[in-house]
């Protein structure tokens, strides 16, 4: 018995070391559950991101095998190269724009997409390793660093409502309200329903819950199929076979012959900037930011980003981003890389899962994307709408996104009417050196008509 406690005081001693526990003011326990909250709360990316990944042509199982690998291998290089708490996966949005206008609407196989994240992640890994990235991070306008990401919320939003068949094409309003009395969207409406109160609530994964119990109701219903037997819920097998189908498959050369710079930018600028948000947001959050402001290892932090995202095209998955939602940990008091550590071995866990993914359907996963939506909104507060030069290119940057189907029209659009509006205001001062660059890359990208 003395030689057990013995044994696990010095396992517990080498954590200390390892993440400086007790010189951050936490321990082992406290990080153990800053883990199990974050993953809770992020876990809902394991049931939505295969289903987006599979309408690009990747197999449901194999996705939802990258999509735990990935995540596993980011989170834990951010715990051990950093040791921030903060927890990775493929970004929703991301996603969305890897697979509604990479492959969708510009018609690139699932294979070449993959090698433009590939690309990315590598483009993203040079700029933290050098001043460029400072360049950008400090010349892009504030009011368009807000507008992404309420852009991208209305984007993923109108997915939700299409998925649940709220919204429908019309060949002369070209969308329209959709069948209001049909099972598949009462389904999904009751489970938007059921996720908004598990959310307005605080309820730690919500996002999952409402998925789960709005596949539930699918199945009672008849709108998704019954599942047969155990093996429908967990893979008894092998469950990282599936992972051979899509794994090292990227194309990385149709990627540089399709010459697409405005899509590798949109997938690193978006990375890059989502990520720095978040990092930053949960280190004040956990009180990783000292009395400057700065973020001692902020530069590994991003480091281990753009790994993951490398990683996460080479096991078959769209960009791997830092999730907000480990703030839910930090709040929890996880202050170190343990807590990053803890979701990674849960997400690698999460594997052996692989065969529920095919029970959810899509009007499961509808109301989480709407939420998801929801929640992105938050910073249109912050845009100041009255400053007529502000609200022009944050109404473009944000209309253009669900609009046009594409996260990169709209940051062209964002980027281009915010030189112009300022320049034809007479303050053309407030242009830099990175918005004047970029809205030439724009202007020729749209010249090209590519992306």
């Amino acid at each position: 018995m003395a030689q057990k406690i013995s044994a696990n005081n010095e396992k517990t001693g080498l954590l200390d070391t390892f993440f400086k526990l007790r010189e951050k003011g936490t321990n082992v326990r406290t990080e153990v559950l800053a883990g199990f909250t974050t993953f809770v709360t992020m876990a809902y990316i394991l049931l939505v991101n295969p289903g987006i990944l599979h309408d690009a042509g990747i197999p449901l199982q194999a996705a939802f095998a990258a999509t735990c690998v990935s995540s596993a291998f980011a989170s834990l290089l951010m715990g051990l190269m950093a040791n921030y708490p903060v927890a990775l996966a493929p970004g929703m949005g991301l996603n969305a724009y890897f697979t509604y206008t990479l492959c969708v609407k510009i018609g690139l196989p699932w294979q070449t997409a993959l090698g433009a994240v590939f690309i990315s992640g590598f483009v993203f890994l040079f700029l933290t390793v050098t001043r460029i990235r400072a360049w950008l991070v400090n010349g892009v306008p504030r009011v368009l660093r807000l507008s992404i990401g309420v852009g991208i919320g209305l984007f993923i939003a109108f997915i939700g409502l299409k998925n649940a068949g709220i919204v429908v094409p019309d060949k002369d309003t070209l969308v329209t309200l959709g069948n209001m009395g049909s099972p598949t969207v009462l389904v999904a409406l009751t489970g938007l329903l059921i996720t908004l109160l598990l959310t307005a609530r605080n309820v730690k994964g919500g996002l999952l819950i409402g998925i789960l119990l709005t596949t539930a109701l699918a199945m009672a219903s008849g709108v998704a199929e019954l599942p047969h037997s155990i093996g429908d819920f967990i893979n008894l097998g092998n469950p990282f076979a599936e992972l051979q189908k899509i794994a090292f498959h990227l194309d990385i050369v149709g990627a540089l012959k399709f010459g697409f710079f405005s899509i590798l930018f949109t997938l690193t600028f978006v990375d890059m900037f989502d990520s720095l948000g978040t990092i930053i947001g949960v280190g004040r959050k956990a009180g990783l930011v000292n009395e400057e402001g700065e973020m001692p290892g902020l530069g590994r932090a991003l480091l281990a980003d753009s790994i993951g995202t490398i990683f996460g095209a080479l096991s078959g998955t769209s960009t791997v981003t830092s999730y907000v939602e480990s703030a839910s940990g930090a709040a929890e008091g996880g202050k170190t890389g343990l807590t990053a550590v803890v979701v990674s071995l849960l997400f690698l866990g999460a594997v052996f899962f692989s065969p529920l993914v095919s029970l959810i359907p899509a009007a499961a996963t509808a109301p989480a994307l709407l939420v998801v939506g929801v929640l992105m909104m938050r910073d249109v507060t912050s845009i100041d709408f009255g400053d007529f030069t502000e609200a022009v290119p944050a109404f473009f940057t944000i209309i253009m996104m669900p609009l046009t189907y594409s996260i990169s029209q709209g940051l062209a659009f964002g980027f281009v009417s915010y030189a112009f509006v300022k320049l034809v205001s007479g303050r053309w001062k407030e242009n830099n050196a990175v918005t004047w660059v970029l809205s030439a890359v724009f202007i020729l990208h749209f010249i090209l008509g590519k992306g």
